[in-house]
């Protein structure tokens, strides 16, 4: 079996984000990626920050640790990174998941395309906008929607754009216009890595919310798509492993 790269597995907790926010579930979490947003929050995945927490594992080996840490209190797992679709084998994660009875979520920027996403049961594909630094490879996405569409698994997909500014939300419009037949997510981008007070931030949070509806509302180009904040930044802050 494949050793996949791991620095983090943790939960039970529930989802901050996207298509399942709020759905109970356990969390591991992949080093590596192939981008390095100006404003990402899981840098440690990819900046060498936390290289020595990296465990090489088998599917089986963190199988058994998700259940040493989540005991019966868990049937979702995400995998988070990082882009987890760097990984080529991760399949065998997923099969061993599924055959303990868990379904299985997972997010990437959409720069790669992996046979396994077809197994993934809750698949959030997240291009990156102008504030991030990174550009998006239009034909790489196109393919990965049209293959999921084939597939008859484009239900089991979905489509987010973090919004920092008025350059991303233009952003999200064209992103929701050349994919008109995926589901849609908006969610209010994070700013302040750095503060260690959940309630100061929780308020800013908030404010940036409030902005980013009343912008959705008023487009005519944002029509049936979901606002959403990032709830455990709401609750915790910046605190790893929630």
């Amino acid at each position: 079996m494949h050793k996949f790269p791991v620095l983090e597995i943790f939960g039970p907790t529930i989802q901050g984000e996207g298509m399942v926010v709020g759905r109970k579930t356990m969390f591991v979490r992949t080093a590596g990626c192939d981008y390095s947003c100006s404003w990402c929050d899981s840098a440690f995945t990819w900046d060498g920050s936390a290289k020595e927490e990296i465990h090489r594992l088998t599917a089986d080996e963190i199988v058994q640790q998700l259940i040493r840490t989540g005991g019966r209190r868990f049937d979702h797992v995400t995998i988070s990174g990082g882009n987890p679709a760097l990984l080529v084998h991760l399949k065998e994660l997923v099969d061993s998941l599924h055959a303990i009875g868990c379904e299985v979520a997972l997010e990437t920027q959409g720069s790669r395309w992996q046979e396994w996403f077809l197994a993934i049961d809750d698949l959030t594909i997240s291009p990156k906008p102008p504030s991030s630094g990174m550009n998006t490879n239009w034909e790489t996405l196109d393919d990965i929607v049209k293959r999921l569409t084939e597939n008859k698994v484009d239900h089991h997909a979905s489509l987010k754009v973090v919004i920092f500014n008025e350059e991303d939300l233009d952003f999200a419009e064209a992103v929701h216009q050349r994919y008109p037949g995926i589901s849609f997510y908006l969610q209010v981008g994070n700013e302040d890595l750095e503060e260690s007070n959940p309630a100061s931030l929780s308020a800013r949070l908030l404010a940036k919310y409030e902005w980013l509806i009343n912008k959705v509302v008023d487009s005519e180009q944002l029509n049936n798509v979901r606002v959403l904040p990032q709830v455990h930044a709401l609750l915790w802050g910046n605190k790893r492993g929630v």
